[in-house]
């Protein structure tokens, strides 16, 4: 018996970017073309890493500005992975841990099996909900609102756009939780929730 639970817990694994849902009713392209461009490699604002929190600043809003550096730094990485499907070469692990790092992977992975990548321009405006200080190892958790208006799935081997089920917001929320580790902090979690628009 699946429960309400168990469910949103799969869409929530499998929806990274909600690019899995709109790629789980698509069968591998079958087409015999192959090398076709995909077309242009998303583009994502460089980040600012910010390791070492500014002294000048109070420390509540240093240990904020350096957590949205780390997220900022994890997206960029995100976005390369997703271009081609694959994070070879990129730092996503640098930034990204634990159960954020494996639902990116399954994402990947899922795309792979797909023969899609992402292209265009994904857009997010993340801010800090929430920061603890007080514990042995200090959280946080940032909120995003997703921007799928400029973002895309094409088919590696046709370019074919792969269009959004109808039903899907085109912007929406989703939620980052973050630690502080003895060497700065890292994205933990990273959980979409396209029912949450914004």
């Amino acid at each position: 018996m699946v429960t309400t639970r168990h469910t949103r817990t799969r869409a929530a694994v499998l929806g990274g970017l909600v690019l899995v849902l709109a790629l789980a009713g698509c069968t591998a392209d079958t087409d015999a073309k192959s090398g076709a461009d995909p077309g242009p490699v998303p583009t994502v604002e460089p980040p600012t890493i910010t390791d070492t929190p500014p002294a000048t600043l109070d420390p509540e809003a240093a240990e904020k500005t350096a957590v949205l550096s780390v997220y900022s730094a994890m997206w960029a990485e995100q976005m390369k992975a997703y271009a081609k499907a694959d994070a070879t070469g990129t730092k996503l692990r640098k930034y990204a841990s634990l159960d954020a790092l494996s639902k990116f992977e399954l994402d990947l992975a899922q795309m792979k099996k797909a023969g899609t990548v992402g292209t265009g321009t994904l857009g997010h405006t993340p801010t800090v909900t929430m920061l603890d200080l007080t514990g042995k190892l200090p959280k946080a958790t940032v909120q995003d609102c997703i921007d799928l208006t400029g973002w895309k799935a094409v088919r590696t081997k046709t370019g074919q756009p792969i269009p959004l089920p109808s039903a899907q917001p085109r912007r929406y929320v989703a939620t980052a939780t973050a630690e502080k580790w003895p060497t700065g902090w890292m994205v933990t979690d990273y959980t979409p929730d396209g029912a949450r628009t914004c």
